[in-house]
């Protein structure tokens, strides 16, 4: 199902006030959190409704579909983000259309994308995405490789270093979804205390962005809150990313 226009900006109002309580509870200021609407498989006409409605951040976990929305006229001035995991043979795609990369996670693909960026293109912001539980079925560096890896891209041209992103496990509670957020907030602190000079903690979806919210999340990926229950991909497309 997707969701018509004034439906779409129903759900955005809903989860403004989700964010706006979350930041209100702990003394921070809603303004400060973007919202990345996750689009992947989402029609462009969703992508249309949503932008409409006031949303400017797009996150895209398939090169290949992200391609046709990105380039339709329609999406002129919004801000694309790569939310998936990065493939070497997709590296040059996502380096030549995306102005972000949320997901980076090695050095080999920080090295192909600074060296694929195009030079009239503005530098390419990064996050480096962190597997907090080490789990096999999701992409991110382990947490020990986190410094090495930041102060690698940080000498990196045409890309700049903005922050972390995780995808947590699954949690049912506020305290167990705040548990892991914390962490990924420690290690984005201990990076700025070594002059980092990160301002981005990308961390937080449809069911949890209260408990990123209360850890510091600066941008929330939203999907299903938006856009309703995601559509099923044809079975012929290749996964460029295994969905959280």
């Amino acid at each position: 199902m997707v969701l018509g226009p004034q439906n779409l900006a129903e759900s955005l109002r809903a989860v403004r006030a989700r964010i706006a309580l979350a930041a209100a509870r702990c003394g921070r200021n809603a303004d400060s959190i973007t919202i990345v609407a996750a689009s992947k498989s989402q029609p462009l006409t969703a992508i249309e409704a949503a932008a409409a409605a006031g949303i400017e951040h797009f996150g895209e976990s398939y090169v290949q579909e992200a391609l046709g929305k990105l380039t339709a006229p329609q999406a002129a001035g919004l801000i694309w983000h790569f939310i998936g995991r990065v493939q070497a043979n997709k590296t040059r795609t996502v380096a030549e259309h995306f102005a972000w990369v949320d997901s980076l996670d090695s050095v080999e693909h920080a090295r192909r994308l600074a060296s694929q960026r195009p030079y009239h293109a503005p530098v390419l912001n990064v996050c480096i995405q962190v597997n907090l539980a080490a789990e096999p079925a999701k992409s991110g560096a382990a947490p020990a490789e986190v410094r090495a890896l930041a102060g690698a891209v940080a000498e990196l041209p045409r890309l700049r270093l903005r922050g972390l992103m995780c995808l947590p496990p699954q949690a049912h509670t506020l305290e167990e979804q705040r548990r892991w957020f914390a962490e990924l907030r420690h290690m984005f602190e201990d990076l700025n205390a070594q002059g980092a000079g990160l301002d981005t903690l990308s961390m937080g979806m449809s069911a949890d962005l209260e408990a990123a919210v209360l850890e510091g999340a600066t941008h929330v990926r939203i999907g299903t809150a938006l856009f309703g229950p995601r559509p099923r991909r044809h079975p012929r497309e290749g996964p460029d990313t295994i969905p959280p």
